[in-house]
C-alpha cells in the first residue's frame, strides 16, 4: 500500500511538473516570434540597389505604415541586412525617393511631366501610405482662401494664347523649318491656372494680389513648349473646345545681315486655346 501510494505521488508530482513546463515553453516559442531589433539613430538603407541615408524618426513617422512597423519593432520578420551592413528593401530604388520625401514633408511634391504615376502608385499600396495613394489618385485638390468658393473652383475655363512665328525655307521654298514662340500667356480664375500649372506659371507681371478668386490676364508661362501646357490641361481634366488664330504676312522690310532669314519677320501669328473643365 506504501509502495502504491508512492507511485501516486510519483505520477502526480511528475504530471504536476509537465504541467508546470507547458506554459514555459509557450513562453519561449512566443519569445521566438517576437523579433526584437535594434535600429541605429541615422539609418543606412539599400532599397533595390539604390542607397538612401535617412533619420530614423523619419522612416517611424507613420507607424501603421510598413516601414513605420518595420523601424518601430512591430513586423513579424526582420528587415534584412545586405553584405554591407545597409538595411535592404526589395522594392523600386528610383521610385523610393518619392517615399522617402512623402515621409519627410507629410506631402507629395512631384516634379513635372512625371511619367510614373501608376508604378509609385504600388509603391505607396506596398509600403501602406494611404494619404499618399489618395494624392496620386484623386484629382487634384483646389485650395481656395476663401471656403465659399470651393463648390465652384471645380469648374472653370482657362485660355491659353501664344504669339510667335514660323520661319519657312529659303527663296519661297514650301517646307517649314521650325516655329518659334516669344511667349505662351495663360489667362484665367488664378486658382485654376495655379492648380494646372504650378510651378511652371510665371506671376512676376501679375501685381494684384488682394482679391479672393480673381481673374487675371498677365500669368505667363516658364516655358515656351506648347504641348507641354496642353499636357498638363488634359491631365487636369480639361478639354479644349475651342480656337482661333491671326496672321500677318509683309511689314517694314529692312536689311539684314547675310545668313538672316527674312521670311521669319514675315508670317507672324497669334493663336488662342480656350480650354475647359465641365
Amino acid at each position: 500500500m506504501a509502495t502504491n501510494g508512492a507511485a501516486t505521488n510519483s505520477s502526480s508530482s511528475s504530471a504536476s511538473s509537465n504541467s508546470g513546463q507547458a506554459p514555459l515553453e509557450q513562453q519561449a516559442g512566443q519569445n521566438l516570434n517576437a523579433i526584437v531589433q535594434v535600429f541605429p539613430p541615422i539609418v543606412e538603407l539599400n532599397v533595390g540597389g539604390v542607397f538612401y541615408t535617412t533619420a530614423l524618426t523619419t522612416l517611424q513617422r507613420i507607424q501603421d505604415s510598413l516601414l513605420g512597423q518595420m523601424f518601430c519593432g512591430k513586423s513579424k520578420t526582420p528587415v534584412l541586412r545586405d553584405s554591407k551592413g545597409k538595411f535592404f528593401i526589395d522594392r523600386d530604388g528610383v521610385l523610393f525617393r518619392y517615399i522617402l520625401d512623402f515621409l519627410r514633408n507629410q506631402k507629395l511634391v512631384l516634379p513635372e511631366n512625371f511619367s510614373e504615376r501608376e508604378r509609385l502608385k504600388k509603391e505607396a499600396e506596398f509600403f501602406q501610405l494611404q494619404e499618399m495613394l489618395d494624392s496620386l489618385t484623386l484629382p487634384k485638390s483646389l485650395s481656395p482662401v476663401d471656403p465659399a468658393y470651393s463648390v465652384r473652383t471645380s469648374v472653370g475655363t482657362i485660355t491659353v494664347s501664344y504669339r510667335g512665328t514660323f520661319a519657312f525655307g529659303r527663296d519661297g521654298l514650301a517646307d517649314v523649318k521650325f516655329r518659334k514662340l516669344s511667349r505662351i500667356l495663360v489667362c484665367g480664375r488664378v486658382t485654376l491656372c495655379r492648380e494646372v500649372f504650378g510651378e511652371t506659371l510665371n506671376e512676376s507681371r501679375d501685381p494684384d494680389r488682394g482679391a479672393v478668386d480673381r481673374y487675371t490676364a498677365r500669368f505667363f508661362l516658364k516655358h515656351t513648349f506648347l504641348e507641354q501646357a496642353f499636357d498638363m490641361l488634359v491631365l487636369a481634366g480639361y478639354k479644349c473646345c475651342g480656337s482661333c488664330g491671326t496672321s500677318t504676312a509683309g511689314g517694314i522690310m529692312v536689311d539684314k545681315k547675310p545668313g538672316m532669314d527674312n521670311e521669319e519677320d514675315r508670317w507672324n501669328h497669334y493663336n488662342e486655346f480656350v480650354w475647359v473643365r465641365e
